[in-house]
């Protein structure tokens, strides 16, 4: 895999560098009061730097494109699926990375354990064959190589994306309900809930759909930077060049727990009408962009079958 980080400027190359501290710092401070084995003998195997700055497409321009600016996207390996747990060990790194300062650009990040990362290559999981041809290793503890993949065939791939491309009628189906939510007051935090539930399936059908692969994760901040790296015209799904736009945006990503169980959540008419219709756009979008893909795996596969 590459190492080179030379197509990045040094400022970047500096933030980097500062992240992969933080990130072994926060690591081994979750590790330091167990007493499991799997603990005291867990290891950050890999830091790999993915997505648009490994590919040197990334956009950092927060004045145009509606206020767009892509994340640093990494994936850490672990030598243990135990260490993947979120809550457990990487929370208080999110946390930190957020706040951190001389760290301009925003972090996004992914654990899996070294197995399960060379069992996907070994299913061909596109996702995890990309970053291995693309990826930069910021740091690794050893030089084992990730498992050589096995790209499926191109029938393969279109079956396995079209089951995939199926999971958009959950998106719809909670826009519906989320929308009926909305005619009545006391059901303002279902229709949020319910619109939390809608922008999420929607990025994970299409991660699925064009990747085969979606984190197991309820951050739609998240979600949709992986999704916006994948296709940049879903950027303009979500405005970013009002602040009160954001601010909705950033009370549906809270939504999945606030929504629920909170006594504080609150949410307006206005900001659930104006989301429940950028959903709809999103999920036309999400629709149109993997149609389009599938379309094209069909083709090649009756090509292959000539």
């Amino acid at each position: 895999m590459k190492t080179n980080l030379d197509h990045l400027p040094h400022r970047k190359q500096r933030e980097l560098a500062r992240i992969v501290e933080v990130l072994h710092e926060e690591f081994e401070d979750a590790l330091k009061e167990g007493t499991a084995d799997f603990k005291k003998l867990g290891r950050i195997l890999k830091i790999i730097l993915f997505g648009s700055y490994a590919r040197g497409t990334w956009v950092d321009e927060p004045h145009t494109r509606k206020g767009y600016k892509s994340d640093y996207d990494l994936l850490i390996i672990v030598n243990n699926r135990k260490l993947t747990d979120f809550a457990a060990y990487w929370h208080k790194a999110q946390d930190r990375l957020l706040r951190l300062q001389g760290v301009e650009t925003p972090v996004s990040f992914i654990v899996h354990s070294r197995r399960e990362v060379n069992t996907a290559l070994r299913e061909g999981r596109y996702f995890f064959v990309d970053i291995r041809k693309d990826g930069i290793v910021l740091y690794e503890l050893d030089d084992e190589p990730l498992a050589t993949p096995k790209p499926l065939s191109p029938a393969d791939e279109y079956e396995t994306a079209r089951r995939h491309f199926v999971r958009i009628q959950r998106a719809i189906n909670a826009l519906k309900l989320a929308q009926t939510a909305a005619t009545e007051s006391v059901m303002f935090n279902d229709s949020a809930f319910l619109l939390h539930q809608a922008i999420e399936h929607s990025y994970a059908t299409l991660l699925l759909t064009l990747t085969n692969y979606s984190p197991p994760s309820h951050n739609l901040k998240h979600l949709r930077q992986l999704a916006e790296d994948r296709d940049q015209r879903l950027v303009d799904v979500w405005p970013r060049d009002r602040q009160r736009h954001n601010a909705w945006f950033n009370i549906i990503n809270e939504a999945y727990v606030k929504a629920r169980y909170s006594d504080h959540y609150e949410i307006t008419q206005e900001a659930l009408d104006w989301l429940a219709e950028r959903v709809g756009d999103l999920i036309a979008q999400v629709e149109h962009l993997c149609k389009d893909h599938l379309d094209r795996l069909r083709v090649e596969a009756e090509n292959r079958s000539d």
